[in-house]
């Protein structure tokens, strides 16, 4: 197949899934399942839907491997975060092919790097390739609520579906450019959910009469004011400095690159500083229920993220010293991901021989994501090595402000460099030892 098919193809698949109203809630991730599955058969391949209810339905396909090679599974997610359609250009369900892009809900995360991933499986499946080991396509619902309807789900219910060595997921990929270099970054983690609340007790009373309450809202003002100036614990990355190497700025200070970058490349301050150590950011107050009731009780609640190797128990000891002086009750309401894969496996020298393919010159930059991905469940179920990446040229300040935005839409360039760096990837790992 010439690569004007591959390009034709995936945009065309990709199209047809973001006609698929997947927007979540409520989901409906079992119509672009079985799209998925009919798109497959005729090219061959086996696929099984499963769910926990009928329209939350979770594609897995496999083309078995013909020995004891490792598994390899492509992983991407069907659902997508909602669209006002008077804040776009276009229909966002439209699946338009317009000026060089498809344009839709989902183009982006992800249902661009699912319909790459298909594509290259249904032209392996159509050449008659199999590898060493099985190669799995994994497309789940309900990533971007995380309700326990899609892979968390899937890994305790049917872990023999999808256990698999490799994976290959969303959340990297993105084109950096700094000092003279390129280099594309491999979601080689993902930093932990760490949210935790405070709460503050004074005594409730008639607002029409404060002086005979204690009021709790107001004891919570010092206390967001703290967590809003606090400086959250650090911690060593090791590959922050393979990442840093990569880009042009080894042996630089990384907070030094932050405060350098945020001007010159925001892009690259925004990759660096999570992986610098925890972020905290109030979010939520909580305290009265009525306009006329004095809260007796205020609680606030923080987004918190740790680096993989941190603990809750540094946060809660940050948290209680910041907040000396100051009578409070820590309480951890999240605790969820932090997992990481070694960039020193073969699955990242396979994404290596592929980086001259994307840009003559490129090299590739290993980060912990700030946000949480689906591989967690995947390291953390089978110790898998998972890896974030779909290689895109298309200009990061410009994907990034589309991502979960009106008028998202994906390059059909970049969606034909996917599909070949999958199929890359598939052949790669599939040779025999």
């Amino acid at each position: 197949m010439i690569a004007a098919d591959v390009r034709t193809e995936t945009s065309r698949l990709l199209a047809e899934l973001i006609r698929i109203d997947t927007t979540n809630p409520p989901g409906n991730e079992t119509a672009a399942a079985e799209h998925l599955a009919a798109y497959l058969a005729a090219a061959g391949v086996e696929s099984q839907i499963v769910g926990r209810e009928p329209g939350r339905g979770c594609l897995v396909a496999r083309i078995p491997g013909t020995g004891d090679g490792p598994s390899l599974m492509l992983l991407g997610h069907t659902d997508t975060v909602g669209a006002d359609p008077e804040e776009w250009s276009v229909a966002p369900h439209s699946g338009l092919e317009r000026d060089g892009f498809v344009w839709g809900r989902g183009a982006l995360d992800m249902k661009g790097q699912v319909a790459a991933e298909t594509v290259a499986v249904a032209m392996l499946a159509r050449e008659g390739w199999r590898g060493a080991g099985d190669l799995i396509l994994c497309a789940v619902a309900d990533e971007e609520v995380g309700n326990g309807w899609g892979l968390s789900w899937l890994v305790e219910a049917h872990p023999d579906l999808v256990r698999a060595d490799y994976v290959v997921n969303e959340g990297g990929g993105e084109r950096l450019e700094h000092r003279g270099r390129v280099a594309y970054t491999v979601g080689i983690g993902e930093k932990r959910c760490s949210a935790f609340a405070i709460t503050v007790r004074g005594k409730s009373g008639h607002a029409s009469t404060p002086s005979a309450a204690d009021n709790a809202l107001v004891k919570l003002a010092p206390v967001i004011d703290r967590m809003q100036r606090m400086r959250p614990p650090v911690a060593e990355l090791p590959a922050l400095h393979t990442f840093l190497a990569a880009v042009g700025e080894d042996g630089a200070d990384p907070a030094e690159v932050v405060a350098r970058c945020r001007a010159e490349n925001p892009i690259l301050a925004a990759a660096v500083e999570p992986m610098l150590g925890a972020t905290i950011a109030p979010t939520i107050s909580q305290a009265s229920t009525a306009v006329n009731i004095i809260p007796g009780r205020a609680r606030l609640v923080c987004d918190c993220r740790i680096l993989p190797g941190m603990t809750t128990a540094e946060i809660e000891q940050a948290v209680r010293a910041e907040l000396a002086g100051i009578e409070h009750e820590f309480e951890l309401v999240e605790n969820v991901g932090g997992t990481l894969s070694p960039p020193d496996t073969p699955l990242y020298r396979v994404l290596e021989e592929f980086a001259p393919e994307i840009e003559p010159g490129a090299s590739l930059a290993p980060f912990v994501n700030a946000g949480f991905t689906d591989s967690h469940f995947m390291r953390e179920a089978f110790g898998s090595v998972a890896y974030g990446f779909m290689p895109m040229r298309m200009d990061p300040l410009l994907a990034g402000s589309l991502v979960h935005s009106a008028d998202e839409r994906a390059s059909m360039d970049d969606l034909e460099l996917a599909t070949r760096f999958f199929l890359h990837v598939a052949r790669a790992m599939g040779e025999p030892a």
